[in-house]
This record gives C-alpha cells, structure tokens and sequence, in this order.
C-alpha cells in the first residue's frame, strides 16, 4: 500500500500540485487522468523517488516493490530473452518461461528471442521494455503510456494481462478504452488536486463536471446571501431598535469565507479545414503490389475506392504493412504494380509522425503552423498552438529544443490549417493525452471529406470507422462495415490468446435474447426506481422550500417599505428564523440528493452496460 499525504509541486511557479493526498489500496488498479502538462508524469516522478515533493511526503513500506516503464532504451544483453530475464526478480532468475510467456504476448516470435534488442524497431524496444517491467511482478507497477508502439492485439493481450494483475496498477494511457477496460479506481489531477473515485472515466468526469456544478451554484447562493445581509445592513443601520439584529448581521457577514470563482479551463475545440469537393470518388487503387524485397510482398493485388465520406481504418499487427499502405495511398512510396488514381479535385493531407525532420529548427512552433498555408494569421496559428497544447510563451519554443511527442503534435497542428479533402492518418493520437484524443475524434467525426487512419485506439475504430482495411493472417482484406460489426463476426479471435478470449453468448435465440434483455429491464426499474422517486421528491422539497423563503423575503421587504413607522421587529425577526431553518433544510437535501444521484448513476451505468454487452451477443 502506498500513501501521498498532502503534497505540493511546482515548477517555475507554475503550481502543479497542492496539498493534495492519494492512497493506493491493496489490488486496486488506478488510471491516473488529468491534462498534459498538468502533473501526471511529475507524480510518477516522485512515487519512484527520479524527483521530490515541495512539501508534504509519499510513504512506501521497505518492502514494497514499484516497478516503472521508463521510455528511456538501454539494454545490456546479446539476445531479447537473455534482456527480459534481467528484469526477473532473484529467486526467479532462472525462469525463462516467465519472460518467454510475455514476449510472446507483446508480438514477439521464438526466433526473435535469440535475436540482439538492437536489431529491433524502436517500437519493439519500447515492448521489450515493458516486458522486463511485466516479469518483475512489482508490488506497484507503474506504466506510463504502455499502448504507444503496440497493436491492436498487443493491446488487447496486455489489457487481459492486467486485468488478472494480483496487485497494484497506476497507469497513464491517452487510450480511454484501453483504460477503462483496465481500470477499478480513476485518480485525475484536476485544479491542483488529486481526486480518486472507483469507476471508469466516464463516471469520473461526470463527478467532476457535477462537483464544480454544485461549487459554483453554492457559490452564487452564498454571494446571494450576503448581498442581502449587507442590504439589511445599509437599511436599518440607523434604526435603533433593530441594532441588535443588524449587529449580528455584521458578525455572521465577518464569519462568511467567500468562495472564488473558478478559473476557467479551456475545452479543447479543434476542426480541419476542409475544401470541396464534388465527385464520387476521391481515389481508385486496383490490384497494387508492393514488398520491400521481391520475395516478401507486403501488400498483394489489393483494391480500394475512397469516396468523399469514407472513414477508413487501417488495422493489424505491427510489421504486416499498414503504415507502407498509407504511405502508398499518400504517394510516398509507389507500388510494384497497378495502378493508384487521384480525382484532381481532391487535396491530401498525410500525418506521419515519423516524419519530423521535415520541420524547421530554427522556426518556432507558431512560425512553423503559420508557414503550412498563406491564409494562416497569429491568432489562428495561436488557436492552434493551444489545441495542441502549446498554450502562451510555450508557442514561442524553437522546433530544436522540443522532445519527438511535441514535435508529431506540431506536425499535426500543421495539418488543422491547410484547406484538405482527404486525411491520412499515422497513429495521430499517439502524444495527445485523453481530453485532447476526444476533441481530436470529434473533429473527424465533423471534417468534411474522406479520413483514412492507422490506429490501435478501439474508441477511435467504434466511434469513427465505417470501413476497414485488415491485416490479418498474412493477407490484407476490405471488411465492408464498422469495428463493432467486424467483431462480431470474428475479430481478433485467431490473433487473440484462448485465455484471454471474451465469453459470448452463443446460441442464445432472439426469444432468449429477448428475455434476458426484459430481465436485466425488469431488475434495473427495480432497483433505481426508487432512487428515481427519492431524487424527484428531494427536488421537489428544495423546491417548495426556495419559494417559501422568496415568498419570506418579499414580507420582510414589503413590511418594511409600507409600515416602517408601525413594523414589528419580532415578527420579522421571526420571518427570518424560518428562513434559515429553510436554507438548513435545503443545505441538506441537497447533500442528500447528491448522495442519491451518485448512486442512482452507478446502478444505471451497470445496467446499460450489461444491455449493451446482450446486444453484442
């Protein structure tokens, strides 16, 4: 168990963290959430003691084991087993099965095993770390962005892996899915603090979207109620017989700690520039060939027609030629054979993350989004500076001085500007984190024309894709259809463990189907209709109870402009007990309501889960 108790981090005074606390709890497996730049990977920094608090302190046990991906490559052994075995701890040392086991999880083959790790890819580096971390079987084990350079069935093998992990999880990923299927707590940083609620992130930023509803109507409340005792105040001031109650205004006024206003975070909103176009079709390929050597062709006669609103998802495992197809539709490569047609209407624009040498170090980042079109002035390039999260001063760095995730996301904003019809796309969410990879899926969702993507991201593929290309099995197929309806009829299953595959219900008819859906209807009206009646009659007596104490308010301020000469001071004094005791009861029923909805939202996400997993089958 580990335990941060009320620390404080900053840099160049900017405060990242303050006095915060959070508590890992035997078994948990927490995501850590919370926007670039806002203190993720610094915390990470400071449980594995490569940085320190400003104040407060994170107690680990002696005998408690952190094990942490680092992205830094450094290997010191001949082959790929003999590398994974150093991560092995000492009584095991000798158990090459445990580090064979996860190798071949994470995509390599008993040949590679032999292999030297610098023979590899840097994506295979990058696994290669992650195995030697996996095989250490810490009491934490900590990894901060794990999927970057996996596939889809590496990703999915690993999200199994962890999901039977015995012990303590923290992870960072931008890939929500990947999360969520993971998770059993979210701990995001936001405004300084460290939250932790058990759930996945919808649920947790549902909590926070409601904390700072309930904070700022509380605040205004309470803004409201002073302004109407400094009127009470500044009226009766003078009149004698009511000094005692104006008195005891003056105190409770002096007690009062008045909230701030929130500062307003940005949401980060994004579109592409998109142009017209009118045909039918923005591409042909028929019968392409290509393979980087004669004997091992990648891609073999492959056909594809793109049409103005395709979203076209390219997916596999790494190595199979996704990334050379992209590179072929976009004209970086040309194929061994057929032929690939553009309409002369269409203009392309190709991310690939890779390709960052294309960038001018001496520009800065917001000369270098500036330079991708003519039409581009300061204040949109700015705009998009701080989309991709190079917000102020930060727009300002040279291109020479940023780390290769700052400069992709550079080359991405450079796409955000030119006037495009077609986007293809490289793994373009790789260096976003998770509020970004949400905006940035919404301004496909909303580009007018044609997007053609790699990714591993499966809430991109649910959310975007109507097409697929696959390859799978050696052989690059067109599957006519979304993500979800090629699961269905197969998936990953061959690419997939059989422990690690998901239980079905097969065989069940639409009779069966049918009845079960009413059963899981039936027990959820059950259980939440009744909190349902709870959260309407709770509203209901905030309710009546506001308008009473309105209608109070309106007798004491009409008592005191019509009669003042023959008001009574012990019948207003009177009316304004009642309205306290009233504001009282509100206080709480809304603490109640609060507590109701919490758990009214808990049981209905359970129930809608459970309805869309049935309707999967």
């Amino acid at each position: 168990m580990l335990n941060i108790e009320s620390i404080s981090k900053g840099f160049g005074g900017q405060e990242l963290l303050t006095q915060t606390s959070l508590q890992i709890n035997p078994q948990e497996r927490i995501g850590l959430v919370g926007r670039n730049g806002h203190g993720k990977t610094t915390l990470l920094n400071m449980i594995v003691k490569n940085d320190f608090p400003d104040d407060g302190q994170i107690i680990i046990p002696s005998d408690y084991r952190v094990g942490f991906l680092t992205q830094k490559i450094r290997f010191s052994k001949p082959t790929v087993l003999e590398e994974c075995m150093t991560g092995l701890i000492a009584q095991d040392a000798d158990q090459a099965w445990k580090a064979e086991k996860i190798l071949a999880g994470l995509g390599f083959t008993n040949s590679d095993f032999d292999r030297h790790p610098n023979e590899f890819s840097g994506g295979f580096q990058v696994r290669l770390n992650l195995a030697k971390v996996l095989v250490s079987e810490p009491d934490l084990l900590i990894l901060d962005e794990p999927t970057n350079y996996l596939d889809i069935t590496s990703i999915r093998w690993i999200s199994g892996f962890l999901k039977s992990w015995p012990r303590e999880l923290l992870l960072v990923t931008h890939d929500r899915s990947f999360m969520d299927s993971v998770v059993t707590h979210i701990a995001g940083i936001h405004r300084c603090k460290i939250r932790k609620i058990k759930g996945n992130t919808g649920k947790y930023y549902e909590q926070i979207a409601l904390d700072e509803e309930v904070y700022e109507k509380t605040r205004i409340n309470e803004q409201k109620k002073i302004r109407e005792i400094e009127t009470f105040i500044n009226r009766f001031r003078a009149k004698a017989r009511l000094a005692n109650m104006v008195q005891s205004r003056v105190k409770t006024l002096e007690k009062t700690k008045v909230k701030d206003k929130l500062a307003e975070i940005k949401n980060l909103e994004f579109q592409f520039n998109s142009c017209d176009f009118a045909a039918k079709q923005m591409l042909q390929v028929q019968d392409i060939d290509f393979g980087y050597t004669p004997d091992l062709p990648l891609i073999d006669r492959f056909d594809l027609t793109v049409a103005p609103e395709d979203r076209i998802a390219i997916i596999g495992q790494n190595g199979k030629g996704k990334t050379t197809l992209l590179k072929l539709l976009a004209g970086v490569l040309h194929p061994d054979g057929g032929t690939l047609k553009y309409n002369p209407g269409v203009t392309h624009g190709y991310f690939e993350q890779t390709n960052i040498q294309s960038l001018n170090d001496g520009f800065t980042v917001e000369e270098e989004i500036m330079g991708a079109h003519p039409d581009t002035d300061r204040q949109a390039a700015r705009n998009i500076c701080g989309a991709m999260m190079f917000d102020q001063d930060n727009a300002l760095k040279k291109i020479s001085v940023l780390s290769g995730g700052e400069k992709a996301r550079v080359m991405l904003g450079k796409l955000l500007v030119r006037p495009l019809n077609l986007l293809l796309l490289d793994e373009p969410t790789n260096h976003l984190d998770m509020e970004t990879c949400d905006a940035f899926a919404c301004a496909l969702n909303s580009f007018e024309g044609a997007v053609v993507i790699v990714t591993h991201n499966e809430m991109f593929l649910h959310a975007l894709a109507n097409r697929l290309v696959i390859f799978k099995n050696d052989r690059i197929t067109l599957f006519e259809g979304t993500y979800q309806e090629f699961l269905e009829k197969g998936g990953w299953e061959d690419d997939v463990p059989k422990s690690q595959e998901h239980k079905k219900n097969d065989g069940l008819t639409k009779k069966e189907l049918r009845q079960e859906r009413s059963k899981i209807v039936a027990q959820k009206n059950k259980e939440v209709g009744p909190l349902q009646k709870q959260i309407d009659a709770l509203e209901e007596k905030i309710d009546q109870n506001e308008k009473e104490i309105k209608h109070l308010q309106n007798k004491i301020i009409q008592s005191t402009q019509n009669s003042e000469q023959d008001m009574n001071g012990e019948t207003i004094k009177e009316w304004s007990i009642q309205i306290k005791t009233l504001e009282s009861q509100i206080d709480e029923w809304f603490m109640e309501l609060e507590d109701v909805s919490v758990t009214y939202d808990t049981l209905s996400q359970g129930y809608d889960s459970k309805l869309k997993e049935l309707e999967r089958c």
